[in-house]
């Protein structure tokens, strides 16, 4: 089973979701780096449980305990071990379904390649493995903002409301003041309106989350294996519940003629710049200096409040019901995941870069 994600700047993450914890081991991270606690700890509330009424109401403090690799504030350049405690499992809620796959989960996948699973919660494939990659990019986050780099990400679509704008249409610092993460608050109320309503038929939803990068320096990426794009997509595509990506224009490119969409370049007083940014900031797999910007499906969450059809780990026919806490919609908790996992992939990138012999 691969545990671990990235290159140069590597994290393995460790934990169940109904275990004694959720932790991890950042390897490749600098040297005497000064950390700001408060904001790894910040980043960590942004995707807790029980943050607002249309989060799962599982309380979870989420408090994190660095076990290595940190002194005095500062990294040591050595292995960066860390632990989040689980303190709110309620283990017997999944009672129902230690015999019986939970139809679009892991349930059935996992149990057929390893013949076991922990049901609680989903074991390992739950989305609380996610706590440790939200650790790992707010360390990511603090050495790229050295760099100038600075990721924002935000929920652009619940359901069928969306914003009709690009991010540049919007002031993105809007998105944390309200549950949804959404940076127009009129689409945020009816947004919130939405994953309400499904909450109360016990339904689910899903959306998108776009992402923004911006300062990130022109050559990272390899033009050929090791694409950026491809490491982004292959980043976000391993969060749980991700069922797309695309960058830039993206699937809208098909629309366009290439006289629409190719971006000129022009000479910005001494600087080589592009009129338009149609590439989402990266061209042949590198990185050229524009804002790099994407978009990140979510399907509805598989575990619905509602009876299913299904079968048992004998194969016979029966049906299943979900109990206990769950996300209606995993959007507003899923943007802090999206913007940890780009740090991430970002950094270990640009380790990357200045490691390259030219």
């Amino acid at each position: 089973m691969n545990n671990t994600f990235g290159n140069i700047y590597r994290l393995t993450s460790f934990g169940e979701s109904h275990g004694a914890g959720v932790g991890g081991i950042i390897d490749g991270c600098p040297a005497d780096i000064l950390l700001d606690m408060d904001f790894i700890q910040g980043e960590l509330d942004r995707r807790r449980p029980g943050q607002s009424r249309i989060t799962t109401p599982r309380k979870e403090a989420d408090k994190v305990e660095f076990l290595s690799g940190i002194y005095e504030g500062r990294t040591t350049g050595t292995p960066i071990g860390f632990l989040i405690r689980n303190e709110n499992q309620r283990s017997n809620d999944y009672d129902n379904i230690t015999e019986a796959f939970r139809p679009s989960h892991a349930d059935y996948t996992y149990q057929t390649k390893y013949g076991i699973r922990d049901p609680r919660g989903g074991g390992r494939t739950s989305a609380r493995e996610t706590i440790a990659r939200v650790v790992a990019g707010a360390i990511a986050k603090q050495i790229l903002l050295q760099e100038n780099i600075i990721i924002q990400a935000y929920t652009s679509q619940v359901g069928n409301i969306r914003l009709e704008g690009n991010y540049k249409d919007y002031d993105l610092n809007l998105a944390e003041t309200n549950p949804v993460r959404c940076p127009d608050p009129a689409k945020a109320a009816e947004m919130e309106t939405l994953i309400k309503e499904m909450k109360a038929k016990g339904d689910t939803i899903g959306g998108i989350v776009t992402c923004v990068a911006q300062g990130v320096p022109v050559g990272l990426g390899e033009p050929v294996f090791g694409k950026l794009h491809a490491a982004l997509g292959a980043a976000m595509l391993s969060i749980n519940a991700v069922k797309g990506f695309d960058y830039g224009i993206g699937f809208d490119t098909p629309t366009l003629k290439g006289s629409e969409q190719n971006d000129s370049f022009y000479n910005d007083n001494g600087k080589i710049n592009t009129r338009t940014n149609y590439s989402g900031g990266i061209q042949g797999g590198i990185s050229n200096g524009q804002d790099i910007y994407f978009r990140v499906a979510f399907k509805a969450v598989s575990t619905i409040l509602m009876e299913q059809n299904s079968v048992d780990i004998n194969g016979q026919n029966t049906t299943i019901k979900a109990r206990g806490r769950h996300d209606s919609c995993v959007l507003p908790r899923a943007v802090p995941i999206v913007e940890a996992m780009t740090a991430i992939t970002l950094l270990d990138y640009y380790l990357l870069a200045k490691a390259t012999i030219r």
